[in-house]
């Protein structure tokens, strides 16, 4: 009996071919972890390109075997323990020990949120949150990057993705003018500093600076965030304690 669910694929929960259902499987986990917690089934199927119904049966699929968990409000999916534990045990490592030591560091020294993305296919993917301070999801700041600090910094290293941005107004400060936004990202290469001062949150602010290979190629930005009040472009404190971290954790990713 067991022989022949292995052969049908009824056993897996896919059916069909097994090899593309794991591809597609494994495609939907890469998905919510690009797309962050909270991604939609309608995200989720875009994102890879599978069939509506088919990602449903296999989202609910990974849930059941804990790769993927439903969010609290259950209108999206976020990864799960099962996955969680295949990305720690990839954390022995020492390149990933590395970047954790910096970062543990670093947080040792502020009262602000500290957080550290990477942008290779130019899709952003948080890949150490600050588990003191709320974040915000990478699909978040993707709809609106040019109100994110970090999204400006993904904008002025990759000028290329700013042809798919509508300058909507998240807030009453967010900027909306092409041109304005281009003299902003002027600022970021010339500064290597990106900011945002309550464009993406009332009362909030943060700074990004970019995080290189060894190669000197840009593949990320290391990001804090805080009180509107208390961050500052102009805190010069502030800006070189994040390019010292930078420097830090330079060809560690």
């Amino acid at each position: 009996m067991r022989q022949d669910q292995r052969r049908s694929g009824s056993g897996t929960g896919f059916g069909g071919q097994q090899p593309k259902a794991v591809h597609k499987a494994l495609a939907m986990l890469e998905a919510v972890a690009h797309l962050g917690a909270g991604a939609t089934a309608k995200q989720i199927a875009g994102h890879t390109g599978v069939p509506p119904a088919t990602a449903y049966r296999m989202l609910n699929y990974l849930v059941a075997e804990g790769f993927l968990v439903r969010v609290p409000d259950l209108t999206g999916f976020a990864l799960g323990q099962r996955t969680s534990e295949l990305a720690h045990a990839a954390s022995t490592s020492t390149t990933v020990e590395g970047v954790g030591d910096v970062l543990e560091a670093m947080r040792s020294e502020t009262r602000h949120g500290l957080y550290l993305a990477t942008f290779r296919d130019g899709s952003l993917r948080v890949v150490d949150s600050d588990p003191d301070h709320e974040g915000v999801a990478p699909s978040t700041i993707m709809r609106n990057p040019h109100a994110h600090a970090i999204g400006k910094l993904l904008l002025a290293y990759q000028p290329q993705k700013i042809r798919s941005v509508q300058l909507r107004a998240v807030t009453s400060h967010t900027l909306v003018d092409g041109e304005a936004l281009q003299q902003d990202l002027a600022r970021v290469l010339a500064t290597e500093l990106a900011s945002e001062n309550e464009e993406s949150r009332l009362g909030r602010a943060a700074l990004a600076v970019p995080i290189r290979e060894r190669s000197s190629h840009v593949i990320g930005g290391l990001c804090l965030q805080g009180a509107a009040h208390r961050v500052s472009p102009n805190s010069t404190e502030l800006v070189e304690f994040l390019k010292e971290g930078a420097r830090a954790l330079r060809g560690l990713l």
